[in-house]
């Protein structure tokens, strides 16, 4: 029913995923939803299905595992249909670094960093070759914040971040967009899998209205899109004070500080 391009949303079956496909689809993009969960895929596919009359593909997946995270890069490498990845799919660990266990640590790397790169690396030649895509991550400002201490999960939307700003400096210039959006504490099922109750918390966004900022950033052409942030002068002082330090980098030097003993 529209010439728009298909949107694929990973992590489609609740929370930012799923109301993303919700704007997506009331947008006139036709979607292909991916979750571990069919039965809420199924849900969500047949109300929008109702209410927007978009077309609807659906393709139960565990990123965690090789088979399925395989099936999803197929289909983003031969379906040319799709021109906007959301790579929302993620999680985090309840506990500190020294109660999680390795198998634990190990599995939420694979899906919140390994997947992102590979979907991202799966679909990214053939947008650049077309001239046009958009890939939109999911990251956090967790990823900023090394004093929150969740260490591992803030490693994983460090990354994401870093990643998305590298692939905006590389696919930018071939005419493919990539936004990184960085949610704060949002009223999501993730709090549960962290062994938190959202209710004992202040200053938590709805989910609806995070998607809609995000989307605002989406529609400006955003790098790095933060939807708490009110002063966008934070982030451009953050982003000069980084740049500030790189022509620092280029020394065959140790620096004097470190010349002599203290």
């Amino acid at each position: 029913m529209t010439n728009k391009a298909t949107v694929l949303i990973t992590g489609a079956s609740t929370g930012i995923g799923a109301i993303y496909a919700d704007r997506f689809a009331r947008r006139g993009h036709d979607l292909v939803l991916v979750a571990r969960n069919r039965a809420r895929l199924e849900e969500v596919a047949a109300r929008l299905r109702e209410e927007t009359g978009v077309a609807i593909d659906i393709l139960q997946a565990d990123l965690t595992i090789s088979d399925d995270l395989a099936a999803v890069e197929t289909r983003l490498r031969d379906d040319h249909s799709i021109g906007v990845l959301v790579n929302n799919a993620g999680g985090n660990l309840p506990g500190s670094f020294v109660t999680q266990t390795t198998d634990d640590i190990t599995k939420l790397v694979a899906l919140n960093t390994t997947a992102v790169v590979r979907l991202a690396s799966a679909v990214a030649p053939r947008f650049a070759e077309a001239g046009e895509g958009g890939i939109i991550n999911i990251s956090s400002v967790v990823g900023l914040a090394p004093e929150f201490a969740m260490s591992v999960y803030g490693a994983t939307k460090a990354f994401v971040t870093f990643l998305s700003q590298g692939l905006s400096v590389e696919l930018g210039p071939k005419g493919v967009y990539v936004q990184a959006v960085l949610p704060a504490a949002t009223r999501t099922e993730i709090w549960e899998h962290s062994g938190v109750d959202v209710n004992t918390l202040t200053g938590v966004m709805e989910v609806g209205d995070l998607v809609d900022a995000a989307l605002v950033g989406f529609d400006r052409r955003e790098t790095v899109t933060i939807p708490v942030l009110p002063d966008a002068g934070q982030w451009e002082a953050y982003q000069a004070a980084r740049v500030a330090i790189l022509p620092n980098t280029r020394q065959s030097e140790p620096a004097e500080r470190y010349l002599t003993q203290a």
